[in-house]
């Protein structure tokens, strides 16, 4: 009981760092509009980064000298881009009915895959918490604090995401950390499955994978991409970029 205890404080702490996107809503209104979109240039990098230089290669690195491994790992990869396709048409679909009723305002699709995404992979965190600490203590406390430094960017950029998209700052930081609680539930899950996590991971990473890659390429790029002027476009370039920089810094440390 002693390690659930360690996973359950480790990931309700995890799952508290979305609330570090909230000294952006500190920010004044002007400023804030004018780095929107440098938050979802940062926001797309992240996810980049995460799906190509975190959740792959630990999805390799599971299912190493399994005959065949690859091919069914890339096979998710699809299957979560796929999924998350299908899911935006459908959101897409509600969205164009819902402009019938011009009084409410709607939010934009991405920002529910974002939510979701986020979700899977907070939930994942959770997961690869649990395990880390059945373990060893001190691996799962290595571990927790990689989960932690990896988050902060990504939160940072999906609080502009969901915003920009056009929640309401408080609804966009309360959907953000009932996105984060998600790694309690993975944590409570792990604890309790330990003994067949790796086939879960197996499916799960390379889903995640999908699912940013997915959002990033088809919602967060072509929001920067035709923006304003071509050296504002550079800008946003450079700091998505910074955003996969950060993100490999943070694999590199880790290792």
């Amino acid at each position: 009981m002693e390690v659930f205890f360690y996973i359950l404080i480790s990931t309700f702490l995890v799952s508290l760092i979305p609330f570090i996107s909230a000294l952006i809503l500190l920010l004044k209104e002007e400023f804030f509009s004018k780095i929107l979109l440098i938050l979802v240039a940062f926001a797309a990098g992240t996810l980049i980064g995460s799906a190509f230089l975190h959740l792959l290669p630990e999805a390799i690195e599971a299912t190493r000298g399994e005959e065949g491994s690859l091919l069914i790992l890339f096979l998710y990869l699809i299957l979560g881009f796929s999924f998350f396709y299908i899911l935006e048409t459908f959101i897409g679909w509600h969205h164009h009915h819902a402009r019938e009723h011009p009084e409410v305002k709607m939010v934009k699709p991405v920002a529910y895959l974002i939510l979701v995404s986020d979700g899977i992979h907070n939930f994942i965190d959770g997961l690869i918490i649990a395990s880390s600490y059945i373990l060893s203590f001190p691996l799962g406390v290595a571990t927790t604090l990689a989960v932690a430094f990896h988050e902060i960017p990504q939160e940072v950029g999906d609080i502009g995401v969901l915003i920009h998209s056009g929640f309401k700052k408080t609804q966009a930081l309360f959907f953000n950390f009932f996105s984060g609680v998600l790694a309690v539930f993975g944590g409570i899950i792990g604890f309790l499955l330990s003994g067949s996590l790796e086939g879960s991971m197996t499916f799960l990473l390379p889903l995640a994978a999908g699912a940013f890659i997915y959002t990033a390429s088809s919602d967060l790029i072509p929001e920067i991409k035709h923006k304003d002027t071509p050296q504002r476009g550079l800008i946003y370039f450079f700091i998505f970029l910074f955003g996969i920089a950060l993100m490999l810094a943070i694999k590199l440390l880790g290792e």
